[in-house]
């Protein structure tokens, strides 16, 4: 990637990293529910997803390369699917009674949340493809790529688990507002991914 893209190149991993998404929404509403220590423990499983997404996708586009584009479509929709599935078991955990408090999800949470959210696919794949592809097809850039995006969508996840952890107090009797206005930010993620904008 030539130096002048570097810029488009870090803005796109910001603003992919930040905006809300399966993992950005767990970590808040982990943190809100359970505290911060059980938010970094999931933390832990999302940040070792995504590494996992990001090797494998820049194996994929090594192989594949432009190949895929005509997939990304495909992924869009499942990744809607998945996220409207989370917003509707995080509907139901809010119907329920105040006192029903499941057990705080831990690494294998996050680390399931990250393998399969459709928002961390997409954002690896369309980071290489667009801005790694054009000007090389080596492994190695591919590689470096590959190793810098797992620190872009788990550090934005550690500010949406710190905001939720300075929160929980606030919002500790509001939980089914909360988990209301979460389902709805999920939904929203979704119809994004399918709605050309």
């Amino acid at each position: 990637m030539p130096i002048s893209l570097l810029p488009s190149f870090l803005l796109y991993c910001y603003v992919g990293a930040i905006t809300p998404g399966p993992a950005n929404l767990c970590s808040l509403s982990t943190a809100l529910r359970y505290g911060k220590g059980p938010a970094l423990r999931q933390w832990r499983g999302l940040f070792t997803g995504f590494f996992a997404v990001s090797m494998v996708s820049v194996l994929i586009t090594f192989f594949l390369g432009t190949v895929l584009n005509q997939y990304v479509g495909l992924l869009s929709w499942m990744g809607a699917a998945y996220m409207l599935w989370m917003a509707w078991h995080i509907l139901r955990s809010a119907a329920g009674p105040e006192s029903e408090a499941p057990d705080a999800p831990g690494f294998l949470s996050g680390l399931l949340v990250n393998l399969t959210n459709v928002k961390v696919m997409i954002f690896c794949l369309m980071a290489l493809a667009s801005y790694v592809l054009p000007y090389s097809n080596s492994f190695r850039s591919l590689l470096i790529t590959g190793l810098f995006l797992p620190f872009t969508g788990p550090l934005a996840n550690l500010v949406w688990l710190f905001a939720g952890a300075a929160l929980q107090k606030l919002f500790v009797h509001h939980r089914k507002a909360v988990d209301l206005g979460c389902a709805a930010a999920l939904a929203l993620c979704a119809v994004s991914l399918v709605i050309p904008h």
